[in-house]
């Protein structure tokens, strides 16, 4: 049992260098490294190595706004209040090549999964779209009436999500540039946004003080957490998807379960405003930023082995729809414990229990294809439609024209 006892996640390193606030964190893919942006208009590289001297990049003219690794580590691009983007080798030399990609201040910068887009959003109301590879502009995404805070792609890159201090979080078809959907909830300024590891959800921190949980199939809210008593800045999900970290101006970072639905912990580290948090990409650590100039860097612990438990119990809820409790996630280790008692009573249990876990999988199973083909299925109908309108539309044309 003592593997999954959950502990409490601990501050594990303290990084001081930048001169003014921390606006940005990221972890490299290996976490060998961590980025960080500052309104100092300082881009630092800092190792993860105990002794090893942190990089200080300096290129941009203005603060820094914005800082991501690239999926594979190569590359840190940065956006600034300059108007630019710069992308860095984050090595000694620190080269970095830049371009102008906004008429006003750049928030936010996002690398596509397979690493050869990035999408920007900018106070000129507008999101774009860039190639790395000689960072050539795409396309450009306006319907927005007011700055653009975050702008992220979803892990399969079809869709790009952005928020806005127009108090809306919109949804964009990458292929057909459209707004697919708007969401109108938040009573505040939308300051970060991001796509669920799966897709299927996206995450939104605002000014009102709240954390809102959107399904991008069914545009619906799932979650709605008033967990922080200040403005919420930014938002990050763990890996495995069960859970959300937080950082606000009430200066604490929360730990959300989102299977639950509850606040998990509250984390106590910065002086003024926590502005910034990202876990790394394989979720045993995350980093954080504030007003104080300072860059945290904490162990999450809370989730050793408990990502296991969560395999062997893949549907996170007991058939009555209650919630499991970390102890009780992995039913293997639950009932090594009372076996001694009765084996043969409890061997019985323990197939019925298997054989219910495997319905359940399956019908789990079941269902995604379901949704899977519905969603194929509403796809097809709308080419259909569009086709129809094309067809009437030329026989309009071929009516005026005999008319004619």
């Amino acid at each position: 049992m003592a593997a999954l006892c959950m502990e409490d996640p601990s501050l594990e390193r303290n990084f001081k260098g930048h001169r003014d606030a921390v606006t940005s964190v990221d972890f490299s893919l290996n976490k060998k490294q961590l980025a960080s942006g500052s309104m100092d208009s300082c881009l630092m590289i800092w190792s993860m190595k105990p002794q090893m001297r942190a990089y200080r990049f300096v290129g941009h003219k203005d603060a820094v706004m914005c800082v991501q690794f690239s999926p594979s580590g190569h590359l840190v691009a940065s956006g600034s209040r300059d108007k630019t983007v710069r992308l860095w080798i984050p090595s000694l030399k620190g080269e970095s090549t830049v371009f102008k990609a906004h008429t006003a201040t750049v928030r936010s910068v996002n690398f596509s999964s397979d690493g050869q887009s990035i999408v920007t959003a900018s106070d000129d109301k507008t999101v774009k779209v860039w190639t790395v590879h000689r960072q050539k502009f795409l396309f450009s995404l306006s319907q927005h009436i007011n700055w653009v805070r975050c702008a992220r792609f979803s892990p399969d890159g079809r869709l790009i999500v952005s928020s806005s201090d127009d108090k809306t979080v919109k949804l964009w078809d990458k292929t057909s540039r459209e707004c697919i959907h708007s969401f109108c909830e938040h009573a505040g300024f939308v300051n970060h946004v991001d796509f669920h590891p799966s897709g299927t959800c996206i995450a939104a921190a605002g000014t009102d003080s709240t954390v809102k949980l959107w399904d991008v199939r069914m545009n619906r809210l799932l979650q709605h957490y008033q967990v922080h008593s200040s403005v919420v800045n930014s938002l990050s999900f763990h890996p495995s998807g069960n859970y959300l970290v937080t950082a606000s101006n009430d200066s604490t970072l929360k730990i959300l379960d989102l299977l639950e639905g509850r606040l998990l912990y509250t984390l106590h580290g910065h002086q003024g405003p926590a502005t910034c948090v990202a876990f790394s990409r394989s979720g045993d650590s995350f980093a954080s930023g504030g007003s104080d100039e300072q860059v945290m860097v904490w162990k999450t612990n809370f989730d050793t082995d408990y990502g296991d438990a969560l395999k062997t119990q893949k549907s996170g809820s007991t058939v009555d729809g209650s919630h499991h409790t970390g102890s009780e996630m992995d039913s293997g280790i639950h009932h090594k414990k009372t076996k001694t008692q009765d084996s043969g009573r409890n061997h019985e249990q323990q197939e019925v229990e298997a054989s219910l876990a495997n319905t359940l999988e399956h019908i789990m199973g079941q269902l995604d294809v379901l949704t899977q083909t519905v969603s194929i299925l509403e796809q097809r109908l709308t080419l259909t439609e569009d086709k129809l309108k094309e067809c009437l539309e030329n026989q309009q044309k071929i009516i005026q024209n005999k008319t004619n």
